[in-house]
């Protein structure tokens, strides 16, 4: 007979076969809609007459909108099931994004960047939270770094197609940003109607999971259920409350400042390396910190499960991104620019999956939909902090290169506060019969 951890270990690989690149999309599209203004900053500036300063802004309020509605969302996803949540986010977040072709004006900018992070919210943490209702917590890493592969493929696949719908400026009288906000937008739309025939909210709902390996997968993700609840806040108002989730979320707000202050500055930064203007040359450069993303997502999640370190491997893995950052600046050539770039790239997102296992694991039912949901809404608000704090530093000294040293120290900062968490979470419960020793807590070494 086929051990329980065995059937389970079968199941999830089906369920990361079945849902994970189908997720990936999802964040692609996501992702892009986001930061795809970064693509467009030249041209979108140069045709509605957009100063620095107001592009920041825009470019940083979808966060306050997203920050407004992300524990919302995440509970109505926890209360109505993430298939239809999920694609009802798709859907509105595709639209609006497409609207973004007639921000002709300051007001109208700020308006609809606002309006997607309030359509976008709870996407994220409601796919972190989902996952968490498919995936025991011994292969969490690994599954969270094979859907955090999202953000740097939107990087890679999106800079070369924003390029290229950037160079059809003209073509049936649409200015090139127009294409590229209608094209992108509306693919998101269409994937969230997708999404509503694809998805099953949990693994009962299942079908194409044999019954002994989904049997085997709820038996084991209920025992997590039961000690996470017992070690953990419970209710909405005691995980709002909640000195360890206040705390994870001033290390994501950190973490996202680096993620966003890099992002939504990068296609500018490798075109002033390059000497040209933003298009598909660029667009291809600037893949390649993506490309290094994604190894570092997949090698440093594979190594956190297997040693179930995940304090340690996370703060140095956000330290190498906050020295990354600061030599893509000192760096005295282009390409070792790139290089600094790289490593910045690496770091910011793989330290992610890896960082997201600490909530989930503290964490379960609503405390689960509510706290991730409360990290991810105050953490976000770094995106909006990123680019103001660094047009605000580098106008302070009068140098373009200032406000990456900023972003390289709340970084550098942000890995300190990783290092410190061992506090956050109590010493494990014996393990459940069958389940490996080796992989017990090992984190809070």
């Amino acid at each position: 007979m086929v051990p329980s951890t065995g059937l389970a270990d079968r199941a999830v690989r089906r369920v990361a076969r079945r849902l994970v690149p189908f997720l990936l999309l999802m964040y692609v599209l996501a992702f892009l809609d986001r930061v795809n203004i970064g693509f467009a900053k030249e041209a979108f500036q140069a045709d509605t007459g957009l100063s620095d300063a107001a592009y920041a802004f825009g470019a940083g309020v979808f966060f306050i909108g997203y920050a407004l509605v992300e524990v919302p969302s995440n509970l109505a996803l926890h209360r109505f099931g993430a298939r239809r949540w999920l694609a009802r986010i798709m859907i509105t977040w595709g639209l609006i994004s497409a609207a973004m072709a007639f921000a002709h004006t300051e007001t109208v900018f700020y308006l609809l960047r606002f309006l997607l992070g309030v359509a976008e919210a709870g996407f994220f943490p409601g796919v972190i939270l989902y996952l968490t209702y498919w995936v025991p917590e011994r292969h969490r890493a690994r599954v969270n770094g094979l859907f955090y592969f999202g953000a740097p493929l939107a990087f890679i696949f999106g800079g070369p197609v924003s390029g290229a719908l950037l160079e059809l400026d003209g073509v049936a009288g649409i200015i090139g940003w127009q294409w590229m906000f209608l094209v992108e937008g509306l693919a998101a739309s269409v994937v969230g109607v997708w999404a509503l025939r694809y998805l099953d909210d949990r693994p009962r709902d299942a079908r194409w999971l044999p019954a002994d390996q989904r049997d085997a997968l709820e038996t084991e993700l209920a025992a997590e259920e039961r000690g996470s609840r017992a070690h953990g806040p419970s209710g909405v108002l005691a995980t709002l409350r909640s000195p360890r989730v206040l705390y994870l979320a001033l290390i994501y707000l950190l973490i996202q400042m680096s993620v966003y202050g890099v992002s939504f500055y990068l296609p500018t930064q490798v075109a002033e390396l390059l000497g040209t203007e933003v298009g598909v040359a660029v667009g291809v450069v600037t893949a390649i910190p993506w490309l290094c993303a994604i190894a570092a997502s997949f090698g440093i999640g594979r190594l956190s499960d297997r040693t179930g370190d995940r304090r340690r491997i996370a703060a140095v893995t956000l330290a190498v991104a906050g020295l990354g950052i600061a030599g893509s600046v000192v760096a005295g050539t282009p390409a070792l620019a790139m290089v600094g770039l790289c490593f910045a790239a690496a770091g910011f997102i793989a330290v992610q999956p890896v960082f997201w296992t600490l909530p989930a694991g503290i964490l379960v039912g609503t405390a689960a939909a509510t706290g991730i949901g409360m990290v991810n809404a105050l953490g976000s608000l770094g995106g909006f902090i990123a680019p103001n704090i660094k047009q605000a530093a580098d106008t302070g000294f009068g140098s373009g290169q200032a406000g990456l040293y900023v972003l390289a120290v709340t970084t550098l900062v942000g890995a300190v506060l990783i290092w410190t968490t061992k506090w956050l979470r109590p010493a494990t419960p014996a393990p459940a019969a069958g389940t490996p020793v080796a992989r017990t807590n090992k984190e809070n070494a």
